[in-house]
């Protein structure tokens, strides 16, 4: 008597996980998820818990963790740098913390362009223009 192959399937795991068939793919290219071995039909098996870490690799990615970022975090992985997640979450919440900064900044010189009543970004005639003087020339547009 033959057993079934124990696994998922590629359209199971995804449907389960939330995910398209092609992230899938794309996460075993980028190395993140490893190669599922195969049905005797062919068909990719994935393990059960597989689900969990895609469930894991999209709250990274919430988080604000890039894929290599994730990559990085993940045991096993061959991308596997120094530092746990305690050192790279403290780097991230510094990175948002000058993003919001950033933005802060940003919010605030536009509320002062709205109470101007600057009709112009180039040739404003209002005599308070706050945009001249703005520190935003300074800030790049994915923060710094």
């Amino acid at each position: 008597m033959t057993h079934p192959p124990v696994g998922l399937r590629t359209g199971e795991l995804a449907g389960r996980a939330g995910v398209n068939i092609q992230t899938l793919r794309y996460y075993e290219r980028r190395g993140l998820l490893a190669e599922p071995r195969r049905s005797p039909g062919g068909h990719r098996l994935y393990p059960p818990d597989t689900v969990a870490l895609l469930a894991a690799i999209k709250a990274a990615q919430r988080l604000g963790f890039t894929l290599d970022e994730v990559a990085a975090l993940l045991p096993g992985s061959r991308r596997r740098r120094s530092g746990g997640l305690q050192d790279r979450a403290a780097g991230k919440l510094a990175e948002i913390d000058r993003r919001i900064a950033d933005l802060t900044q940003v919010r605030e010189t536009l509320a002062r362009v709205i109470a101007a009543e600057c009709d112009s970004l180039t040739d404003c005639t209002c005599p308070d223009c706050p945009l001249p003087e703005s520190d935003l020339l300074q800030i790049s547009p994915a923060g710094r």
